[in-house]
């Protein structure tokens, strides 16, 4: 039997982490045991829906790196593949189980059913259950719901494969709507008759829908159908181990928030994958590729995936060394130009620049907060730096050989910078840690950066002299 999973979203607003990597479980699942990957649109709750929200879920879906074999861009035999387009089947299930006795009309109105719900919680009860007064009600004429007759003492029991076997019992289950009012189907039920039509074998999702699955299997149960093989991925949580929640600020949470700070699609496949699963391998850096690979649905965590900020820029500065001289300008070029630098600059100016921060550049946005940074006309000296460079003997004297030196330069290169770092340590006698390291301090501000001559030659002479001389003035 052919391997066939879907990613359902509803249309209600941008691609969330969370969904992004459902939708990229389901996606290496699929790709590992050569099967389809199903993009099924769940909109059905119509006050919610955005008008751009198919076309931001797809979009952004594509940008992370996923392709699939059928949704509403892609048909195949099974479609339509949004729901509101499937109405008809949902209503000739809904009847079916009428016919069938296994479901029923209900007439009364939500204000009814609110003040049986309270008539309820006043007695204590903890299970809110439907009365069933509408069971053996004769038909009429006014509006109505499809409820589903819940089987007595029955159990549902299925084997997850992440949580092994799971039990849910009838009798926690009340009789529930499964077509509304406006005839437009609930969500489990639509979830249920979508699962069998197309064909779907198995089913990953976050373990938010576990209480879900009772209710569709018994669909699928009433209807003669073989539900498919489920799977619930633990919860992403942040690093204080609290479920992660769209109001949590201190988190980026949605997919075209980090495209446009420059983050790589392929670094975000590659962070996401780790959310909940770890592969055999000794190595964090991986591509689709070797990740499809790998894949293994028997390692999905059985505890809490940690959102890691440290480990995502890691993971994206990576992939960020990995690029070319001519990919990483792409990057970041429409940054540099938004925020008005290097606009009388070239190309061979832009290069060096970027070059320069290479190895610190976490997303594509932060080359100009680096180049701000670096470029700052208040020049300061960091506190442990200050305090190395204050206890080297003979640093005054490396200064203003060095100092000299750069001014004598007729074009700054960084070969010219290499000679005069060098010819300063020879009239000077200074070397190793005690040459080079002065001189980076006075020039940076810091004990650690990028290649030194490269970044002196960005910074050019005037700027450069004007820093030894701050940094002088400053020494004992």
């Amino acid at each position: 039997m052919k391997v066939r999973v879907r990613y359902a979203p509803s249309p209600t607003g941008h691609l969330h982490i969370g969904n992004a990597r459902t939708a990229l479980f389901n996606y290496l699942f699929a790709k590992k045991h050569q099967g389809d990957f199903i993009v099924r649109i769940e909109d059905t709750d119509i006050a919610r829906n955005v008008e751009t929200g198919i076309e931001s879920q797809l979009s952004h879906l594509k940008w992370l790196g996923l392709d699939w074999d059928e949704s509403v861009d892609k048909a195949g035999d099974k479609g339509p593949y949004r729901q509101l387009e499937r109405l008809d089947l949902y209503q000739k299930y809904a009847h079916l189980l009428l016919d069938k006795g296994l479901a029923y009309k209900c007439y009364c109105t939500p204000e009814e059913l609110a003040e049986e719900r309270d008539a309820l919680k006043a007695k204590g009860y903890d299970k809110l259950h439907y009365s069933r007064k509408c069971l053996h009600k004769p038909e009429q004429d006014g509006p109505y719901t499809i409820r589903f007759k819940v089987p007595n003492d029955h159990a549902y029991t299925f084997n997850d494969i992440v949580k092994d076997d799971v039990t849910f019992k009838s009798e926690d289950i009340g009789d529930w709507v499964i077509l509304k009012r406006n005839q437009i189907p609930t969500y489990n039920f639509a979830c249920a008759v979508d699962d069998h039509l197309m064909d779907i074998t198995h089913v990953l999702r976050g373990e938010d829908h576990i209480t879900n699955t009772p209710k569709q299997m018994m669909i699928m149960e009433a209807l003669g159908w073989e539900p498919p093989r489920y799977g619930h991925m633990t919860l992403i949580v942040n690093e204080q181990h609290k479920k992660l929640s769209k109001r949590d600020e201190s988190i980026i949470q949605f997919i075209e928030q980090y495209k446009n700070l420059g983050f790589l699609p392929e670094a975000l496949f590659n962070f996401i994958a780790l959310l909940g699963w770890s592969p055999k391998s000794d190595d964090e850096i991986l591509d689709k590729e070797t990740l499809i690979t790998l894949f293994d649905e028997q390692q999905l965590s059985t505890s809490p995936a940690t959102f890691d900020k440290e480990k995502l820029h890691f993971i994206n500065n990576r992939h960020i060394k990995k690029l070319s001289t001519e990919a990483l300008i792409d990057l970041c070029k429409p940054y540099l130009q938004a925020a008005g630098i290097g606009k009388h600059e070239d190309e061979i100016w832009l290069e060096s620049l970027i070059n320069v921060f290479k190895d610190r550049l976490v997303y594509g946005k932060q080359i100009v907060e680096l180049y701000q940074n670096f470029f700052n006309e208040t020049f300061t000296i960091e506190e442990d730096a200050f305090e190395f460079i204050n206890q080297v003997e003979g640093v005054k004297p490396l200064l203003k050989t060095f100092k000299s030196n750069i001014e004598n330069i007729e074009t700054c290169t960084p070969d010219a910078l290499k000679q005069a770092i060098k010819a300063a340590g020879k009239e000077t006698s200074m070397k190793g840690k005690n040459l080079f390291m002065p001189i980076r301090i006075a020039t940076s501000g810091a004990m650690h950066g990028p290649d030194l001559p490269q970044m002196m030659n960005l910074l050019g002479q005037k700027r450069l002299i004007h820093r030894i001389e701050t940094t002088l003035s400053k020494l004992q």
